[in-house]
């Protein structure tokens, strides 16, 4: 389980994190919501450990990893997939997958079956550069390469981001897919309410680097969640 506990963060002399708290289960969705620019993407990048913390704690099954360094983080078993896909545009769809293979043992240094069973687009499209895939097919390359890496929590930053609907809903039932196997954390950075919402365990609603709402999704009312969102 993931536990973040009392994170705050600082860019210059912006206070950007205050007091922040989360957990994340193995076989839950938990999400994080929040408008645009209330600190989703540095409480995730602060969970992965590339934007340092000023005080605070991050836990993963017990395992302080306060202070690792990302790579660190990876092999203890985060997946990472950034805002803005970060895939590399001149290596092949291949390629990009198999730079997933840095933090493994070399056994396991091979492509898993499930990312092209979730992904199926991705197994026809192996020789074909990065950059000349949509959108959508970068995303679904990004969240693959991050499955490549076996992880245990899986962070998705903002994976709706400029995507067609049609991808929309691809990804969404692949998260449900990881879930349903019950032995990965998923936490979800969103803004587009409904598509979070609906994948939900787990709710934290964000505004001004605080958490003003949070709770189960059966304890926290979606009238308020979605007020908070939408402000």
């Amino acid at each position: 389980m993931l536990n973040v506990s009392n994170i705050e963060l600082y860019y210059g002399a912006a206070h950007t994190l205050r007091d922040i708290s989360i957990e994340a289960k193995p076989g839950e969705v938990t999400c994080i919501m929040g408008r645009n620019g209330v600190g989703k993407t540095s409480l995730i990048r602060a969970i992965m450990g590339q934007q340092p913390i000023a005080s605070g704690k991050v836990e993963w099954d017990g395992q302080d990893l306060t202070r690792a360094r990302p790579n660190e983080r990876a092999r203890a078993g985060f997946g990472f997939v950034p805002q803005g896909r970060e895939i590399f545009p001149l290596l092949t769809v291949k390629e990009n997958l198999e730079t997933g293979f840095a933090g493994l043992p070399r056994a396991q240094r091979h492509i898993p079956d499930e990312v092209f069973e979730l992904f199926p687009v991705l197994n026809k499209m192996t020789r074909r550069r990065g950059g000349d895939l949509s959108g959508g097919q970068q995303q679904q390359l990004a969240i693959g390469r991050a499955l490549t890496t076996r992880p245990n929590l899986l962070l998705l930053d903002e994976p709706t981001e400029g995507i067609q609907p049609s991808i929309i809903k691809d990804i969404g039932q692949a998260i449900r897919t990881l879930r349903f196997h019950g032995d990965m954390a998923i936490v979800l950075v969103e803004q587009f309410f409904d598509f979070a919402w609906e994948l939900a365990d787990r709710v934290y609603v964000l505004d001004r680097g605080s958490v003003v709402l949070s709770g189960t999704k059966e304890t926290v009312a979606e009238d308020e969640a979605r007020r908070l969102v939408s402000l």
